[in-house]
């Protein structure tokens, strides 16, 4: 894999060669059109369980791939054919015209969801999915990504802006208060790191969002610290969590979300109020010469 020494870290034992031939497929399939790929989420963010966590890559590649390659990319790179160590890999395909700026879209070419306990889904259509989790994925590349092939991460993606970030975090705790198809403990835990993201800016491992939050809001501390144990279960085991307390948390999660909503909508406006004076004052600054030499 290639990387700076400064830019490298560990990876878990368990997923070094499964990496090592996901870079190497992916090369076979895109050849001099691949940029990057990107370990990112728990992987980037040093908090990846395994038996728990999946494997989340970003792959850039040059926007003139073909499209019979991304179908080709899909193939080579799901389970059973090549064997996910870990419960799933969730890879995205980007082009690199999409993800040198900034967007609040989804913008994928290909989104491949696949493993042991995922079931095998390739999607090419961006339209067909809600772009809050590829925005939030973007933001946690750009801040911790590394890289496993190519250029890294600062360079291959661009920052959200904040106000595209907040608007996705708020999709997100919304599909996570409805529940379905998410386990109750990852809930919880979202929730925690929405919040720090919300206070901070920054994104923080789960279980270390888990331990800000549990300190700071006490009333919540009990359900925190059980979601926190149930996490380090496997997947297919997980500890029941009080249906009554995680609704009530993420009602509160909600809430801070969109008082940083807010914030962010008010401190825009402003912004634009003060750009606009600016302009104004420096216009007539201009104009008056040209007033008084007419």
């Amino acid at each position: 894999m290639t990387g700076s020494s400064e830019e490298r870290r560990p990876l878990p034992g368990e997923l070094r060669g499964y990496l090592d031939e996901l870079v190497a497929r992916t090369r076979g399939v895109c050849g001099e059109r691949l940029v990057s790929v990107l370990a990112v989420g728990s992987l980037a963010l040093g908090d990846y369980r395994h038996g728990r966590s999946d494997v989340d890559v970003t792959v850039v590649v040059e926007p003139t791939l073909p499209h019979s390659a991304l179908r080709d990319l899909a193939d080579a790179l799901s389970h059973p054919g090549l064997h996910c160590p870990a419960p799933g890999l969730e890879l995205v395909v980007y082009g690199a015209d999409a993800v040198s700026r900034p967007s609040g879209g989804a913008g994928y070419l290909l989104d491949l969801n696949t493993g042991p306990l995922l079931p095998n889904r390739a999607g090419f259509d961006p339209s067909q999915s809600p772009a809050f989790w590829y925005v939030i994925d973007r933001s946690v590349a750009r801040q911790s990504g590394f890289r496993l092939y190519g250029r890294p991460a600062r360079e291959a993606v661009a920052a959200p802006a904040r106000s595209e970030v907040l608007a996705a975090l708020l999709a997100s705790v919304r599909e996570h208060t409805d529940g379905e198809g998410h386990l109750a403990d990852n809930r919880v835990l979202n929730g925690c790191r929405s919040v720090v993201f919300c206070r901070t800016g920054r994104w923080t491992a789960k279980r270390a969002a888990a331990r800000r939050i549990a300190a700071a809001e006490e009333e919540f501390r009990p359900l925190i610290e059980a979601a926190v144990r149930s996490f380090e279960r496997p997947r297919s085991s997980p500890d029941p969590l009080p249906g009554a307390a995680v609704r009530d948390f993420l009602s509160w999660v909600r809430e801070r979300v969109e008082e940083a909503v807010g914030q962010a909508v008010d401190e825009g406006v402003e912004q634009a109020v003060e750009e606009g004076a600016s302009a104004t004052d420096g216009a007539g600054a201009a104009d008056g010469p040209g007033t008084a030499d007419g």
